[in-house]
């Protein structure tokens, strides 16, 4: 008889949800009685970045990963439709948020996650039921000291000029590969789905404008900071090591302000989840949830 392959984790599901008129695409997987896990995701990425987290986490969490408008699966709305700032982009998630019926979630931030999340975190401190940030940063010890200025620094030609730099599908691979231990680890599928967005001629309008607009993030920095230190959000914090643009002081930092809060590094690159998979997953359910087996 031969034995039957059998799936232990729930299945993944793939939803659209209309939020003021932008078509938002997210992933779902587990129980909703459980405790929810919102991911969010980086630059230049969207949801796929957790394609294989969500079913490690799904047996322990409801897991819910949205897209952003301009990334993804989701809509990329023309530019008479909406502005690309991450307050708006904040908007449009705090809208899914309240549209897929969440009051009260662990919150996954990475990268541009940070800025997003910690927008919804200080307006809504009632629904951080705890926090994991994995290479996001909210400190300006985060940015690497050969850099001459924190981005919040740089003029608006500064910005545009970063933009042209960044929304490429050359810096797209160089993100995931620099500081990964073993290249042959990473699939070529994650920047390939990258470049999918980073070729669109509105979401790479999008995404430039979000670059453009990064400094409105440092400015709230200090405010982010001090909900960390006010409120105490128990944390988790995963940061690949060897990160070129957002360093391993940034997580010390955070560390620091939440005395409730576990610091793990892994000696990998910005998009730690291609090499560091599983030990992640563990550590967020040993976290914030129940263990892993």
């Amino acid at each position: 008889m031969t034995d039957k392959v059998v799936a232990s984790a729930p299945p993944v599901l793939h939803r659209t949800v209309d939020v003021g008129g932008i078509r938002v695409f997210y992933r779902e997987a587990g129980d909703p009685g459980r405790p929810a896990i919102v991911l969010l995701h980086g630059f230049p990425s969207s949801s796929s970045m957790y394609r294989n987290l969500i079913p490690l986490l799904a047996p322990h969490f409801h897991v819910l990963a949205p897209d952003y408008p301009g990334s993804g699966n989701s809509e990329f709305p023309a530019e008479d439709k909406w502005v690309p700032t991450f307050a708006n982009l904040a908007d449009v998630m705090e809208q899914w948020v309240e549209k897929v019926g969440l009051d009260r979630f662990v919150f996954y931030m990475q990268d541009f996650g940070g800025p997003v999340g910690f927008r919804l975190a200080v307006r809504h401190p009632d629904w951080v039921a705890g926090l994991v940030v994995q290479n996001a940063n909210l400190f300006l010890e985060g940015f690497p000291p050969q850099q001459a200025a924190a981005p919040g620094d740089e003029d608006q030609a500064g910005q545009e000029s970063m933009a042209d730099k960044t929304v490429t599908v050359e810096f797209a691979k160089f993100l995931y590969q620099a500081g990964a231990r073993d290249p042959e680890l990473l699939s070529p599928d994650a920047w390939n789905l990258d470049a999918y967005a980073l070729t669109h001629p509105d979401s790479q309008r999008i995404q430039r404008a979000l670059i453009t607009d990064y400094p409105t993030n440092i400015a709230l920095y200090p405010a982010w900071q001090a909900f960390l230190r006010e409120r105490q959000p128990r944390t988790l914090i995963a940061w690949g090591r060897n990160d070129q643009f957002f360093v391993p002081a940034g997580a010390e930092a955070i560390h620091q302000a939440v005395t409730d809060s576990e610091l793990r590094f892994f000696d990998t690159s910005h998009f730690a989840l291609e090499e560091d998979l599983v030990p992640i997953a563990q550590a967020i359910v040993d976290f914030h949830g129940t263990p892993l087996g």
